[in-house]
């Protein structure tokens, strides 16, 4: 989860309070690619203006489009966020997918950390503003949905990859591990991506070790 003493405040007046489905569920490649100009500029923004100066005017106009073309994909800011976070959560999902293609039972415990952390990363890598886009998902109350998806996700997957590699507990137990690895690794990816090249590297490395540690301690009882 994000710092919350460095998330800011977010709060949206009951009239504002508005649905965040897209207008039109885009079927046509143009529509599509639209969509998702929207969002991918969206992001952008989010990373040059923050969240609080971010509105659909600018949005707009950046794309290039008047506020109703804009109105007929996205009702409001929230909504093109929420597509956003839904978006990310679609490529975490896709990561581990492909981690349950993996031969787990055949890895060596710290091959599988050096991977698994390593796909993992680049979602955050790729998602624009990740940093301002887990803080909105946790600290606007109509985003918050996301940031639960995202932690039933993770803990599930990652509960499922300890059971394969040999960590024979009762479900709870292999899901409280689960959230521990999310808690520490979610807080400390949203850290390397703003590190340059070596103290990213530096940070990573002790990451790894702190995962190792966990996970040979409960595999060797």
């Amino acid at each position: 989860m994000p710092n919350k003493s460095k998330t800011p405040k977010v709060t949206l007046e009951d009239s504002q309070k508005q649905d965040l489905a897209p207008r039109n569920e885009p079927v046509q490649s143009r529509s599509i690619r639209r969509s998702k100009q929207i969002i991918d500029v969206t992001g952008e923004l989010l990373e040059r203006v923050g969240l609080d100066d971010l509105n659909t005017i600018i949005i707009a106009k950046e794309v290039g489009i008047s506020i109703g073309s804009l109105y007929h994909y996205f009702p409001n800011k929230y909504a093109i966020l929420y597509a956003m976070g839904s978006r990310w959560l679609e490529s975490i999902d896709t990561v581990f997918n492909e981690v349950q293609k993996w031969p787990l039972e055949e890895l060596e415990v710290d091959d599988l950390i050096d991977k698994i952390l390593a796909i993992h990363l680049k979602t955050y890598k790729k998602q624009k503003a990740i940093l301002t886009l887990v803080q909105a998902m946790f600290s606007v109350k109509e985003l918050r949905e996301l940031d639960e998806k995202h932690d039933e996700l993770v803990i599930n997957q990652m509960s499922e990859v300890f059971k394969r590699i040999g960590l024979q507990r009762h479900i709870r137990e292999r899901e409280r591990i689960a959230r521990l690895y999310l808690e520490v690794t979610h807080s400390t990816f949203l850290v390397v991506v703003n590190q340059n090249e070596n103290r990213a590297k530096r940070t990573l490395n002790d990451l790894k070790r702190m995962i190792e540690s966990l996970l040979a301690h409960h595999l060797s009882n």
